[in-house]
């Protein structure tokens, strides 16, 4: 689906494994793999400078990867000195690289607001896709199936649409990257829509879901124009935990999302359902980042 990959590991993320499965990821259609590690400035002293030995330490690692060169696929390894948030949008620039794949941590609102989040800094100053992915689970998988899961890693989406504006933007998105991918875009996306339990006042559970249902048929009808198999589902409960068992039911390969960024201070107060799902799930998450 995507052809210019930006690839950035802390090397204990599990990111730094992919540096072996690159002939995976370009059955997925990848042809350039840019990966990039970001070492602190070395702050002791009076004087910043760089770290040299750690910079090493990253070349070393990531270099296995130009052993897969060739054959259609272009390898870069690019070690940085600075803040990731600073120097990641400047290589996606250099690059013109199409999407970014980051570990990320499942984390609390409130440790997000304190600590910050390197995968929301940079969401917030790029315009491609963060392709988000639990260094839980990719530290734990066997090479068999680290080599499945980057030959299907954009396989089959699954689309939570409500036709807000965030889930309209995404739409547009998914569907210009689509056209783009040519022979490699998904197989299939399921569209789904959760209503939730409690009752509205005066309109009941059967019009809500009724509703909903004619409004995935027009998103349906959007996706499919693009060639690829799109399935519609109306669930009733909890938004997270139906979209969780939606993913397992039907073999999900990752979750899109995209949301309007909003000020901390309204985020603490009224927290999207796009940020509920880049913290608590366990599936790959493909993000488009907010428009401007």
């Amino acid at each position: 689906m995507f052809k210019r990959y930006l690839i950035c590991t802390d090397l204990v993320d599990g990111l730094q494994r992919l540096t072996a499965f690159i002939p995976a990821l370009a059955q997925a259609g990848g042809q350039q793999f840019v990966f990039t590690h970001t070492v602190p400035i070395w702050a002791e002293g009076d004087i910043p400078r760089l770290d040299e030995a750690k910079i090493a330490e990253a070349q070393t690692v990531l270099d296995a990867a130009l052993a897969h060169q060739g054959e259609g696929r272009e390898v870069i390894v690019d070690i940085q000195s600075g803040k990731p948030q600073d120097m990641i949008p400047k290589l996606v620039q250099k690059y013109n690289s199409d999407v970014v794949l980051m570990g990320t941590a499942t984390r609390s609102l409130i440790q997000e607001t304190i600590f910050g989040s390197n995968s929301l800094a940079i969401a917030r100053s790029t315009a491609v896709p963060l392709m988000l992915l639990r260094p839980q689970l990719i530290n734990t998988y066997t090479q068999a199936e680290l080599t499945l899961r980057c030959q299907n890693l954009w396989r089959y989406l699954l689309i939570p649409y409500s036709g807000s504006e965030s889930a309209k933007y995404l739409l547009e998105q998914l569907k210009a990257t689509v056209q783009a991918a040519g022979a490699n875009a998904p197989q299939k996306c399921l569209l789904l829509t959760v209503v939730s339990e409690t009752k509205r006042k005066g309109i009941s559970s059967d019009y809500q879901q009724q509703a909903a249902a004619e409004q995935l048929a027009q998103a349906e009808a959007e996706l499919a124009s693009c060639g690829i198999e799109v399935t519609t589902e109306v669930r009733v409960g909890d938004p997270m935990q139906e979209i969780t068992h939606a993913a397992i039911k039907h073999d999900i390969t990752a979750i899109a999302i995209a949301h309007v960024s909003r000020s901390a201070l309204l985020e603490l107060t009224a927290p999207s359902f796009a940020n509920e799902i880049l913290r608590h799930s366990w599936f790959p998450v493909l993000f488009f980042s907010p428009k401007g």
